[in-house]
């Protein structure tokens, strides 16, 4: 292995790449995306395997590479480990050259699901019917269920023989240039947004990666980011499991497809409904339509209460939606409170038929309360409207007892998504904003400002100024004071840039003791905007152990030029920068 590690050092992305004994990287990589892709191939004679195929985009050139090491028709094998078109785009490309009536899709049954909609010739080879192994002709590869991460029937792929974990999108990490191996332990930077924004809770990252550490690993190859090598694997794994993901776990109720299945004729096409889709509207719009089949209604609408206490109305005239609200019909508000803990189970399923006049015309509202184990109340009231007051109890009965369960389901998975969906904005706040110095984050500064600059080629505009600005000699405040008062410096610093800059400007911390601010103002205005914030930061006057400091700014102006890459402006920023502080530091230069 000390050989292919000197070689790895030096490899060559536009070719095939030996990560373990007969185990070749074969993806491509695609210019300014961090979500970069791999492929990777075991070279196993005529029952070779293809790990996540990979899109349409890289596929031709990884067909070549594949080729580069063995021809394509000795490929059986090709696993997928989860439906994503980053990984199974490339299948009807592959179809088109199979000429082996023996080759098969590995994955897992509910991968096969949603693929079968494809259209996909090629048979399904599915793991859990095959003891989750797979035997070759010198290794057998284990298959490792990780659910939800980030998908229901997600698993990794281990083989034994070389020691590679083939991890799928755990360990996935969006980095800023293509690393195809991670180089030190910075790497777990690169994987926190991505774990953060993909698993839904740290009990699911705590359950896989539990799993995943029990085989003896010698190298994680996940399918996006860098390769992890054994030094570094305790270390990645330690940290993903200190994140706070902060998403449900799991719904409540059963998913159990096959329960669901015995359910009667009437509820077959919600239960499709609520297979194929996630959205709630197509699920409530499809139900309404199953009701209206069974029992004459004009409405259905339900009322829900999120874990804020927040009260949501979803209706046929919101497009089922959900809307907050913040008055209920009082009948509503007596069906959320009239069922208590020890009454529930002998109420499940339950209904209420409320008889009222409206304009004159007499109708029936039919309220289904749907209870929770863990509360004494109602979390959801569903009101439908009947047409006809004499509508045929038995059957309302009937009705009611058979969607209770599938709407217990579909109510709560959308709350699911809708707290998932506040979680990933809170998540994205921490990640645009820099903890320290709450000025905005590289992150913030690749999609915003990327997206300002697009906006002003597009309107032919071009009068953003990027000042950079550096604190002089701030490693020697570190080495002499600590670190706990070059913080206190840096937040002092940040907190002057934010109290000259206005409300249209960017602050940004790039890192360390460097800030960039991006203005719309035109190089003078910019270069008045440096100067006070200079002459400011000057005058600062420290206490407590930086009592006898003194400490100086120094700053570089670059006027961006029309249809000037963000980098190539940061750039000549810096270049700037780095002229004031050759010149002596504590001054400003404009690139020109």
């Amino acid at each position: 292995m000390k050989g292919l590690d000197k070689e790895i050092k030096k490899y060559d992305t536009d070719h095939a790449i030996e990560i373990a004994p007969r185990v070749w990287w074969v993806g491509h990589v695609q210019e300014d995306d961090p979500f970069q892709c791999h492929v990777y191939l075991i070279e196993q004679g005529d029952e070779s395997v293809l790990i996540d195929p990979g899109s349409k985009l890289t596929f031709a050139n990884t067909l070549r590479k594949i080729n580069e090491v063995i021809p394509f028709t000795s490929i059986k094998y090709f696993i997928c480990q989860h439906q994503d078109p980053d990984i199974t785009g490339a299948i009807p490309l592959i179809e088109q050259l199979l000429c082996r009536k023996d080759a098969v899709i590995v994955t897992h049954w509910r991968t096969k699901m949603l693929l079968k909609h494809y259209g996909f010739d090629i048979p399904f080879w599915l793991i859990e019917e095959h003891d989750w192994q797979l035997p070759l002709a010198d290794r057998t590869l284990n298959f490792c269920f990780t659910p939800y991460a980030h998908f229901p029937g997600a698993f990794t792929t281990f083989d034994p023989l070389s020691g590679v974990m083939f991890s799928s999108d755990l360990f996935g990490g969006l980095t800023d240039e293509f690393v195809l191996f991670a180089e030190d332990e910075s790497y777990l930077e690169a994987m926190k947004p991505f774990h953060q924004h993909y698993i839904p809770s740290n009990d699911i990252l705590q359950y896989v990666l539990s799993e995943i550490e029990q085989y003896p690993m010698q190298m994680i190859a996940p399918q996006h980011g860098s390769i992890i090598r054994k030094p570094l694997i305790p270390y990645m794994i330690d940290g993903l499991k200190s994140l706070d993901c902060g998403l449900y776990l799991l719904l409540r109720g059963t998913t159990d497809f096959t329960k669901l299945a015995k359910f009667n004729e009437t509820l077959k096409n919600i239960t499709k409904t609520m297979t194929i889709y996630r959205d709630f509207r197509e699920i409530a719009s499809a139900l309404f339509k199953l009701i209206r089949d069974e029992i004459a209604v004009s409405d259905l609408d339900f009322y829900v209460q999120d874990n804020d206490g927040e009260m949501l109305y979803f209706s046929e005239k919101n497009h089922y939606r959900g809307n907050i609200i913040t008055e209920l019909p009082e009948t509503v508000s007596k069906a959320f409170q009239s069922r208590s803990v020890e009454e529930k189970e002998h109420h499940r399923g339950s209904y209420e038929l409320k008889r009222e006049s409206i304009d004159g015309a007499l109708f029936e509202s039919l309220l289904i309360p749907l209870l929770l184990p863990d509360k004494g109340t109602a979390q959801a009231v569903i009101m439908l409207k009947l047409e006809n007051i004499n509508s045929d109890r038995e059957k309302i009965e009937r009705v009611v007892e058979q969607m209770y369960l599938p709407l217990q389901i579909s109510i709560e998975r959308e709350m699911i998504y809708r707290e998932m969906e506040k979680e990933r904005e809170k998540i994205y706040q921490r990640s645009v904003r820099d903890p320290l110095t709450n000025l905005y984050t590289r992150i913030y500064m690749k999609d915003v400002v990327q997206k300002l600059l697009d906006q002003q080629d597009r309107d032919n505009v071009s009068d953003t100024v990027a000042i950079m600005i550096d604190v002089d000699y701030f490693k020697s405040i570190n080495d002499t004071y600590g670190h706990n008062q070059g913080d206190i410096v840096l937040q002092t610093i940040a907190a002057s840039l934010l109290e000259h800059c206005s409300s249209t400007d960017i602050p940004i911390r790039l890192g360390g003791e460097e800030f960039v601010i991006f203005s719309r103002n035109n190089s003078d205005n910019a270069w008045h905007v440096a100067e006070k914030i200079r002459s400011h930061i000057e005058s600062l006057q420290w206490t407590g152990a930086l009592a006898a400091t003194s400490v100086t700014a120094s700053f570089g102006i670059a006027y961006r030029q029309h249809g000037e890459p963000l980098d190539a402006f940061i750039s000549r920023a810096d270049e700037a920068l780095y002229r004031a502080k050759r010149q002596g530091r504590n001054q400003i230069c404009i690139y020109l």
